[in-house]
């Protein structure tokens, strides 16, 4: 699946795989090649940003 462009659905599509599939956002964005960086940009765009804790956006 191609990952989602639109960063509200982008958000939520993340913390999705981040609660189901993935202990860390380093290993998400590792399996579905993208930056990371890049993903925590667009998602700082929309006033979120990435809590290691909890691991998801909030």
């Amino acid at each position: 699946m191609d990952i989602p462009q639109d960063p509200i659905i982008l958000l939520s599509y993340v913390n999705t795989n981040l609660r189901d599939h993935y202990a860390t956002l380093q290993e998400f964005c590792s399996v579905h090649q993208i930056s990371e960086q890049s993903l925590r940009d667009t998602l700082s765009s929309v006033d979120y940003h990435y809590d290691e804790i909890t691991n998801q956006f909030v």
